[in-house]
Parts: structure tokens; sequence; C-alpha cells
């Protein structure tokens, strides 16, 4: 049953409960859209200029697809202003998991006015799967001296703040207890604090990543200059640390670390404290 105040039990137009991504899944294309669409904010139906009712731009061109096939606990939506358009301005993906929870695998939003920067490229053109494959530095400095962050192609548009309560409601009505998710980079995890999750696994490597970049600690000593990553006063803001995690600065891959939110709870996890404020671009 729902935990959230004045929340429902998600239904199919006959009445019947439903409790997973899959059982949605298998209704009609109509239904399972509507139930989708709850999704997304308001205000990303502004910026594709159509109505929340319709999936169409005014030249009459897809902007939002639901991908959501029968017979599997995963969906994918993607909204675009025209499909021309390189970068999706909101991309979700979300699945079932096979402990009853449902993963927040991916959510990127972007503003499509924003000057773009080829992060997700090599040297060769090549998608590099989150710099994975391979890093194009000149475009990761240039993104870094605009203010984004590891991976960022673009500045966001700010919508998470209005997404994550959706979803969280949504969640909530198909009576899923935890939301779990994977943060590909450190300011992933701290922003994922700031909406309540905890750490399934991870915890005390961000524990010890703040204890490493104050004042004499090893990560601290290693902001030395040597390349425009790793630069003094960049252990004192999220990007910064973050720029310095993607550049290596650690002895370990940033690998393996899992979090989750019970829906209805605030964890309270804060593993940087004493961050200073900076801009929050996403």
């Amino acid at each position: 049953m729902p935990r959230l105040p004045g929340n429902e039990q998600l239904v199919t137009r006959l009445g019947k409960p439903l409790c997973s991504l899959r059982e949605i899944n298998v209704l009609d294309v109509q239904e399972k859209e509507r139930l989708y669409r709850a999704l997304l904010p308001p205000r990303l139906f502004s910026v594709l200029g159509i109505t929340p009712e319709a999936s169409l731009g005014a030249d009459g061109a897809p902007s939002v697809e639901f991908i959501a096939p029968v017979g599997l606990g995963f969906t994918r939506i993607v909204a675009r202003r025209s499909p021309g358009e390189r970068d999706p301005l909101f991309f979700l993906e979300i699945s079932d998991t096979a402990y009853h929870q449902i993963e927040l695998s991916f959510c990127i939003i972007t503003d499509p006015d924003a000057p773009r920067f080829q992060v997700d490229v090599d040297a060769m053109g090549k998608d590099n799967w989150f710099a994975s494959l391979g890093r194009n530095i000149p475009e990761e400095l240039r993104s870094m001296q605009a203010g984004l962050f590891p991976n960022q192609v673009r500045r966001g548009l700010r919508l998470f703040t209005e997404f994550f309560p959706r979803f969280e409601r949504f969640v909530d009505g198909l009576g899923v207890d935890i939301i779990t998710a994977e943060p590909l980079s450190y300011d992933n995890a701290i922003r994922y604090e700031k909406y309540g999750f905890d750490y399934l696994t991870g915890r005390t490597l961000m524990l010890r990543i703040n204890e490493e970049f104050r004042p004499g600690g090893r990560l601290f000593s290693r902001l030395d200059g040597s390349t425009p990553f790793r630069m003094p006063g960049a252990e004192l803001t999220v990007r910064g640390r973050s720029w310095a995690i993607h550049d290596g600065i650690l002895d370990e891959p940033w690998d393996g670390v899992r979090i989750y939110k019970s829906v209805g709870d605030f964890a309270g996890v804060n593993t940087f404290p004493e961050r200073e404020p900076e801009e929050e671009v996403r």
C-alpha cells in the first residue's frame, strides 16, 4: 500500500492494482503511456511546446517516446523537441529489480539551447561510454571551465527537483518501498544524498574521500596542479572533487557505489558537510 500522504495505489482503468513496471507494460499503449506520462514534470511540456496530453510536437513529429516492452520490467522515456536533435531534453530509464524495488538507472536532463561539449566521444569521435573507453581532454577542459560536471555534455534544465517527487509518488503508487540507483560520478552521489538516499555500498569510500581531501590528506596533496583537473582548491567543492576523481586521482576506479531510498523517508546522509556553496548547473 502507498506510504506517502494522499497518494493512491496505481490501478488500471478497470481498477486492477498495479505492482510493477512489468504489469504496466502489458497494458495497451494508450493506458501505459497515460501512467508513465505522470512521471514527466509539467515544465518539460512547456519547453517541448506541447500539452501534457499530447505526444506530438508542433511539426507533428513525436516529441515524447515511451519504450515499455511487453514482458519486460523496463521502461525508457525520451523527450525531444524534434527528431533531428542529437541530445534529448529528457532521458529516463527505470526498471524492476528482483527484490520488488524500482531502479532509477538513468535520468539525464539537458538544455538543448546550451553550448555542447563533446565529452561523450573519444578523439576519433566514437562514443566513449561515460569516458570509460577513452577521454576527450580538450572538451573536458572546456566543459569544466564552463562550470559543468564530468560527463555533462550540456548544462541541465534544473528539472530533476521537479521530476523526483513525481517519481517517488509513482513508485509508492506501485506499493514499492525502495528506489535504488548507481551514481556514475562523485557529484551524482552527493546530489542523491540531497534527495534522501543512503548507501547500499560505497559509504565508506565516500567518507574516506572526504577525509583524504582535507588538508594533510592523501588526495589533498595530489591537488598539485599536475593537470588542469587537479588544481589546489578543488577540494572545497563537489565539482572540483568530482573532476579530480574523474581524472583518476583515486587509487581505484570510481565503481561499486550503490544507493537506495526508502519511499517517504529522508536518510539525512551528508558525506561532504563542509563543502562550499556552488552553482547547481544540472
